[in-house]
C-alpha cells in the first residue's frame, strides 16, 4: 500500500521530442512507489509505455491543425491506485469502437491503446467543454 501522495502535472507542446521525457518520468516514479509489492522494474516499464503510447496519440490525433498546443499528463497516487488522465483540445474518438489490432495482418499503428488497455485496470476517454480526457487506472 503506498501511504504518500504523489502528484505530478506536466504541460508539453504537441511535439514527439517529449515522449521520452514523459515516459522517463513515470519509469522513474514506478521505481520509487513505497509500498508496492509487484515487480517494479516490469512496472517502471509498463508505466513508460503506457504514458509514451497515450501521449503520442494525444500528440498525433488531436491538434494537426494547431501546432502551438498543448497536451497535459496528469499522474495522481494515492493508496492504492494510480491514475493518469492525459489532456488533449482535439477532436476526440470513441474509446468503444477502437478495434483490437490485427495481428495476422499487422500495420503502422493501433497498437498504443490495446498496450494501454491490455497492462492497466481501466480505461475511459471522454469529451468536456474545452477538450477530452484519457484516463487510464491501475490498482496497485
Amino acid at each position: 500500500m503506498c501511504t504518500s501522495v504523489i502528484q505530478v502535472d506536466v504541460i508539453i507542446p504537441t511535439q514527439t521530442k517529449y515522449l521520452d521525457l514523459i515516459g522517463s518520468i513515470g519509469e522513474h516514479i514506478a521505481k520509487e512507489l513505497d509500498g508496492y509489492s509487484g515487480d517494479k522494474k516490469a512496472f517502471a516499464y509498463h508505466l513508460n509505455l503506457v504514458l509514451t503510447e497515450a501521449t503520442a496519440n494525444a500528440i498525433k490525433h488531436a491538434t494537426l491543425s494547431t501546432p502551438q498546443d498543448t497536451v497535459r499528463i496528469l499522474i495522481h497516487i494515492e493508496e492504492n491506485e494510480l491514475n493518469i488522465k492525459v489532456y488533449d483540445h482535439g477532436q476526440g474518438f470513441d474509446l468503444e469502437t477502437v478495434p483490437p489490432p490485427d495481428f495476422e495482418h499487422p500495420k503502422e499503428g493501433g497498437m498504443g491503446l490495446f498496450f494501454i488497455r491490455t497492462l492497466m485496470d481501466s480505461v475511459t476517454y471522454t469529451k468536456q467543454h474545452d477538450g477530452n480526457v484519457l484516463e487510464i487506472i491501475k490498482y496497485l
